[in-house]
């Protein structure tokens, strides 16, 4: 097995390495607001660097563990970053929550009446529709899996049966749901990883 690395390659490795790593410290609880974005932030950075500069990645050697890297990475890194963009989309809607209930609130001190705001957007979250659509961390990791090596491969079109096989799996699931937030997840949750999961499989097709 041949080695040839430039600098320029070796700092890909060097930023989806890091990435990868950030993006592990990121399955903790307490470690994902921070290492999330840092993950994005890295694999920004990689993407940019494999289409901006001038790589040297030649040899069976050097060409796998940049593939290694980015599949890990696409599997790792998008649980983490996904869940922090649920936490942010809940946390905006609680806000506007809140201010639609001080309304609310003031009406029905003048009128005696008013529904129970608070309860009904309790039961609307992303993080109640997780619980309906159960399996979600594990489709998601075979999502991204099967995304990364369909445009590795250079075969896009598998792009189409992943997405395909998922939304006719979900099909009942989100037919029966009976509330928007579970249709939300699974919009906000897909377009996230798949677009985390092909912009790892860019960084091995640009470099």
């Amino acid at each position: 097995m041949t080695w040839e690395v430039d600098a320029g390659g070796a700092m890909l490795l060097v930023l989806l390495t890091a990435a990868l790593v950030a993006a592990s410290w990121a399955w903790a609880p307490r470690g994902r607001r921070v290492w999330a974005p840092a993950a994005l932030g890295l694999l920004a950075a990689a993407l940019a660097w494999s289409g901006a500069a001038d790589l040297t990645l030649a040899g069976d050697a050097p060409r796998s563990l940049l593939v290694a890297l980015a599949g890990a990475l696409a599997v790792l890194g998008g649980g983490p970053v996904t869940t922090s963009l649920f936490a942010l989309v809940d946390a905006e809607g609680h806000a506007r929550g809140d201010l639609e209930g001080d309304v609310e609130g003031d009406a029905e001190h003048d009128t005696g009446t008013g529904p129970d705001s608070d309860s009904a957007q309790d039961a609307d979250t992303l993080e109640r529709a997780g619980q309906l659509l159960r399996g979600g961390a594990w489709i998601g990791v075979l999502e991204r899996a099967g995304v990364v090596a369909a445009l590795v491969a250079g075969w896009p079109e598998g792009l189409a049966v992943v997405l395909a096989l998922k939304g006719l799996g979900r099909y009942p699931e989100l037919r029966n749901a009976g509330t928007g937030a579970v249709a939300e997840r699974f919009i906000i949750g897909t377009f996230t990883s798949v677009l985390w999961a092909a912009s790892c499989a860019a960084c091995v097709v640009l470099a």
